[in-house]
């Protein structure tokens, strides 16, 4: 079998919301999803997920390839494009590439990914979180007693510019998933909103009230010492990970001992995923996949120490129809041969004809952590009174 070539493909994901979190606002309901089917010479393809721009930089070291080599085509990449590294887009395309080789050699085998890597149970524990940042009380209780009918006993809430939004939002989630647990799971994602000496004080000012599971990427991603001298103030977990697109940038972050839970970005691939995994497995760390996480829920099966994966929708972008539910606060995998996706043709050419942009996504706004008060600190454009 070997790889002949590849085509991408745009489709979108209809959130039925405004989504967002301290750094961006997005502007509408429906954000693009970028799909990349890879071809092979015996018919099979593979579908992967994310956006890949620079996919022709990192295809050229997997064409005329058999496909089923999979880890060894992931390093073959990364090699191929070591002199500017593997982040940003390049990254992605070696993510996206990465998931669809996975999905051809679990089709070959005739077997669903999750059993083919070794998982032995096809139901992933996550909690819920919406990239809710932006939402209104009301419709941020509306929104998670969705999340609750379908199980989940934990979330994760955006936040990280008012301590006051922040606690009243968080006790406003407990009390909505206490109709699941008597002591619900409650996390906070901050975004790098923070430098450390704020972190701590925000964070601590909760505390005083509420107990936290985690508080996510408190500081920038690649600050070891801050992370650290967080985690060595508070009484909540430190966990961040999902930007570090290379093992080599976890180093530091473990050997500062800064980590309480690593996680891992989905849009950078099974492989990667898996090998995150078992690094934190080394440190006696547990892992959390966080973002598009039904990417990489099969892989999430085989890890020894996975802990709990990020949930932030209940649908699927159009088009892409996937083999699993979201059910009893997690991801129940299906039987499926390959990776749990396949693609629904006509539906993915309608919403080709539906041209949908991101706008400020991801964008970190100026002077972010450089104010002495929240106000000092803009709000990202299309941000709405959480308290309304």
């Amino acid at each position: 079998m070997k790889i002949t070539g590849y085509r991408s493909l745009t489709t979108y994901h209809e959130w039925g919301r405004p989504i967002g979190d301290v750094n961006y606002a997005h502007e509408g309901t429906r954000t693009p999803v970028s799909l990349l089917v890879v071809e092979t010479d015996t018919g099979l393809e593979g579908v992967g997920v994310g956006p890949h721009p620079d996919v022709d930089r990192v295809f050229h070291a997997v064409a005329g390839e058999d496909p089923r080599s999979v880890v060894a085509l992931y390093d073959r990449m990364c090699d191929h494009v070591f002199k500017f590294g593997h982040q940003g887009f390049t990254a992605g395309a070696i993510g996206a590439l990465d998931m669809a080789l996975w999905d051809i050699k679990a089709k070959a085998a005739g077997e669903p990914l999750w059993r083919l890597l070794g998982g032995r149970d096809r139901f992933v524990p996550g909690y819920a979180s919406a990239l809710d940042m932006h939402l209104g009380d009301e419709e941020l209780a509306g929104l998670h007693a969705r999340f609750v009918e379908r199980g989940f006993r934990a979330v994760k809430l955006k936040g990280g510019r008012l301590v006051a939004d922040d606690l009243r939002r968080l006790r406003l989630l407990r009390d909505v998933y206490a109709a699941n647990s008597a002591d619900p799971g409650l996390m906070l994602d901050a975004n790098e909103a923070w430098h450390r000496s704020q972190a701590v004080r925000h964070i601590s000012r909760i505390e005083r009230e509420l107990d936290l599971t985690w508080v996510e990427e408190p500081v920038r991603r690649w600050d070891a010492a801050g992370l650290a001298a967080v985690r060595g103030s508070v009484t909540a977990g430190v966990a961040s990970g999902e930007n570090l697109t290379g093992l080599e940038q976890f180093v530091p972050l473990l050997d500062a001992d800064a980590l309480d839970v690593v996680q891992t970005g989905w849009g950078w691939g099974t492989t990667f995923s898996l090998r995150v995994s078992l690094a934190a497995h080394a440190r006696g760390l547990p892992v959390s996949p966080v973002g598009f996480t039904p990417a990489v829920a099969a892989a999430a099966t085989a890890m020894p120490n996975m802990l709990t994966i990020e949930v932030q929708d209940l649908g699927w972008p159009v088009g892409l129809v996937a083999d699993m539910e979201v059910a009893d606060g997690g991801y129940v995998l299906g039987d499926a041969p390959g990776n749990g996706f396949s693609l629904d043709t006509a539906s993915l050419d309608e919403a080709g004809r539906t041209p949908v942009t991101l706008v400020g996504n991801h964008a970190r706004p100026p002077r972010a952590s450089l104010h002495v008060s929240p106000e000092d600190w803009p709000r990202p454009r299309g941000h709405v009174d959480a308290s309304a």
